[in-house]
């Protein structure tokens, strides 16, 4: 007879072989349906031209007076961002509200919000672009609504959490005392998830001043539409100094986001 030592081995390698053929067979399923064409024949001619402009950038772009230039790009990447991001950081605290489990909530007020805050991610910020690109035209503001739309799921969902977590301690104690709902909320709530809220907005800003060069793409603002630009024109060296331009940016903006981070939480 086995002992039960045993047969619990046993039962986990076979759950962990499963895991691992059931694995297997999805990744064989999905590069099944990928179409493989062949690498064009000029790839390698691009790679190459690409590191090149990499390594040989256009200097002279980084600063025009007479019109756009890298700079110009850069500050407004960061400042479609910033409007993104603010936007999204006001307008997801009541879905955050909504969305988070409470003592005495009803569960399906709960799970009504989680549905709204996961319908609104699922739409991800090129889309989002392209329907305001087609509602206000091109440029910033599209650029700025799309990210702070999309933003609302994200920031909601983890603003949510926050809530859920906090000590329920100074609230319990604030109604024993006969406090409201909006006292309870403004001296007992508040003061704790503040704190978490202003991480994570910065935490979604890093992640937005990527997705603002993204969009420039595709129209809606940014230091894409010069790169998108420059691409065409196959003009290689400007590709470089773009792309320089916009490591630097993220890489300062992630370094500054990140004390700022350490010292709030």
């Amino acid at each position: 007879m086995m002992s039960d030592s045993v047969k619990n081995n046993v039962g986990a390698r076979i759950r962990l072989w499963s895991i691992w053929v059931v694995v297997l067979i999805i990744l064989v399923w999905a590069f099944t349906g990928v179409e493989y064409s062949g690498i064009m024949a000029t790839a390698g001619e691009v790679s190459r031209s690409i590191v090149r402009g990499l390594f040989h950038p256009d200097w002279g772009y980084v600063y025009l007076p007479e019109g756009e230039d890298l700079l110009r790009g850069l500050l407004d990447t960061m400042a479609i961002a910033v409007l993104g991001t603010f936007i999204s950081a006001v307008l997801c605290i009541p879905f955050a509200f909504w969305a988070a489990t409470a003592k005495g909530k009803a569960r399906w007020a709960t799970g009504s919000g989680k549905f709204v805050l996961s319908l609104i991610r699922t739409f991800p910020e090129v889309v989002m672009a392209i329907i305001f690109i087609k509602a206000v035209g091109p440029g910033s503001y599209a650029g700025a609504l799309a990210l702070g739309v999309h933003s609302i799921g994200m920031l909601g969902k983890l603003y949510s959490e926050a809530i859920e977590n906090l000590d329920r301690g100074p609230t319990e104690a604030l109604v024993a005392c006969g406090a409201n709902k909006l006292q309870t909320l403004w001296f007992a709530v508040i003061p704790q998830v503040l704190p978490d809220f202003f991480s994570f907005a910065l935490y979604r800003f890093e992640i937005n001043i990527r997705s603002a060069a993204i969009l420039g793409v595709i129209g809606a603002g940014g230091i894409g539409t010069p790169l998108i630009f420059a691409l065409d024109a196959r003009s290689w060296s400007r590709v470089g100094i773009i792309l320089l331009g916009v490591i630097v940016m993220v890489t300062i903006i992630d370094i500054i986001s990140g004390y700022i981070r350490k010292r709030l939480v």
